[in-house]
């Protein structure tokens, strides 16, 4: 989220992170410099920055290698900024970089820090980032047993390879059936959960696997209202308007797959025509008539 009202920060430090190095840029100063991405590295890189004084740190979500390093500046009271890497692709292209190399990337990240001024937000705690890992682990192991039982479906009926498949799906189902049970552990072993997961599944229609794919990957639920959570899960309809010409409403955003995948197939069922307001707006029940699914 970009806001124009939040405090500008003199020095804004833009981060490229891979799995290997970091690339750091510094702005106005221009400085720059890599590190390593081991635990060592990362501890001498955030009292480097901690030097900066109070800076913005800018960094793009890279397939999760950011977070150590997010968190560990959060830890330092850092203010930290994890973007969008499409927003600020299109930010480098309106301003003419067409070359990207990592040097690049992080200067870039310096100068969208300090034009744009995005706001900082809260990095998912170790016990949230603990049950991410469970819901996409679960995720994937629920992938792996569907290609499997469409191999079986393929196998001729007897032969070694067919005896495998069976072995290997049934370890699959048993694996599933853990990893929901630790999930299940981690959500009532934490009160905040417990209650979250209640609410959510007060509403017809959602069960306890959306419930809590949305806890685990969607911790801004209940922080934010109803049209920033949507814009941020990507299925709010952005209009297309130009002149005389009214275009279909689209939805874009930069959620990942699961949870918009999860909220979108529960909210567009016909039997559920209201978001959850009373976890979305702050766990405050609305007294109004429940709106359709047009955006407003």
């Amino acid at each position: 989220m970009l806001r124009s009202d939040v405090m500008e920060h003199p020095v804004v430090i833009g981060i490229d992170v891979s799995k290997a190095e970091f690339v750091i840029a510094v702005h106005p100063s221009g400085e720059i410099w890599t590190s390593a991405t081991t635990p060592a590295a990362i501890e001498a890189l955030v009292a480097r920055l901690r030097a900066f004084g109070a800076p913005l740190i800018v960094m793009e979500a890279t397939a999760g290698y950011e977070l150590p390093l997010a968190a560990a500046c959060a830890g330092a009271a850092l203010a930290v900024a994890v973007v969008n890497p499409r927003q600020v692709r299109a930010f480098a292209q309106a301003m003419g970089h067409t070359a990207k190399t990592d040097v690049i990337d992080a200067g870039v990240l310096a100068l969208f820090g300090a034009r744009m001024q995005p706001v900082p937000r809260a990095i998912p705690d170790a016990e949230t980032q603990a049950l991410a890992g469970l819901v996409t682990r679960r995720r994937q192991l629920l992938e792996m047993l569907g290609a499997e039982r469409r191999r079986l479906a393929q196998a001729p009926p007897t032969g070694p390879v067919t005896r495998d498949l069976r072995t290997h799906i049934r370890w699959l189902e048993r694996r599933v059936r853990d990893v929901d049970d630790e999930i299940g552990t981690a959500v009532q072993q934490s009160p905040v959960w417990r209650v979250h997961e209640d609410l959510l599944r007060s509403v017809p229609g959602i069960g306890p696997t959306v419930a809590r794919t949305l806890l685990a990957e969607l911790p801004e639920l209940g922080r934010l209202d109803r049209r920033a959570i949507a814009a941020l899960v990507g299925v709010a309809p952005f209009n297309r308007d130009s002149g005389q010409w009214r275009g279909r409403r689209m939805i874009w955003g930069a959620a990942p797959r699961s949870e918009r995948r999860s909220t979108w197939a529960r909210s567009s069922r016909p039997a559920i025509t209201r978001p959850c307001a009373c976890f979305i707006n702050g766990c405050v029940p609305r007294a109004s008539r429940p709106r359709s699914h047009s955006w407003r």
